[in-house]
């Protein structure tokens, strides 16, 4: 592939995925990471973790319904009662010791917390939620999530997708009914 076409690729596959890293890059285009850096360099691309900075600062809602501290992940994106994505990088304390595998309770906090984090209400919970976890996560790979909002059951339920993928392919899956408590219904 040319310099030219690989660096068209590279904008592409940029913008249909920011969280491309520039391993995952070069084994695309099948060249050293160092020419991705070069190209990346040359056509203005920040590098990972300055573009996920700059998604982190877009324009996005602010979580009401948790606390800061509460969001499993890094929050990426959010639009209330629309979507939503977090970014969870599994480190050892995540994992199995013996296998190095994520214990599945990160991944599904994970989710759990996006869904609810892009109702627009005070307070939200999660009233069930049908999941699927895909294939194991290991130490080191980075867990997009993403939520979208596919029905609301009425003004104060919603049905919410969260869709969990490493390198674009998914590991986690569900559908969470998140109730919304309207701040006159609390006892």
């Amino acid at each position: 592939m040319s310099k030219q076409e690989r660096q068209r690729q590279l904008i592409l596959a940029f913008k249909e995925d920011p969280f491309l890293t520039d391993e995952e890059m070069a084994k695309r285009c099948l060249v050293s990471v160092q020419t991705i850096r070069l190209d990346r360099m040359e056509l203005g691309i920040p590098e990972y973790r300055e573009r996920i900075k700059h998604m982190a600062e877009g324009n996005f809602d602010r979580v009401r319904s948790l606390s800061p501290d509460e969001v499993i992940g890094e929050m990426i994106d959010l639009q209330w009662d629309r979507s939503g994505i977090s970014l969870l990088e599994i480190r050892q304390e995540h994992v199995f010791s013996r296998t190095k595998i994520a214990r599945g309770h990160y991944l599904f906090a994970q989710a759990n917390s996006l869904a609810v984090a892009i109702v627009d209400a005070e307070i939200a919970l999660t009233r069930s939620a049908n999941i699927r976890f895909v294939r194991p996560v290991h130490l080191g790979e980075r867990c997009i999530a993403q939520a979208k909002v596919i029905e609301q059951k009425s003004a104060s339920r919603l049905q919410i997708q969260v869709m969990t993928k490493v390198s674009g392919e998914i590991v986690f899956q569900g559908i969470f009914d998140v109730y919304r408590l309207e701040e006159n219904e609390r006892t």
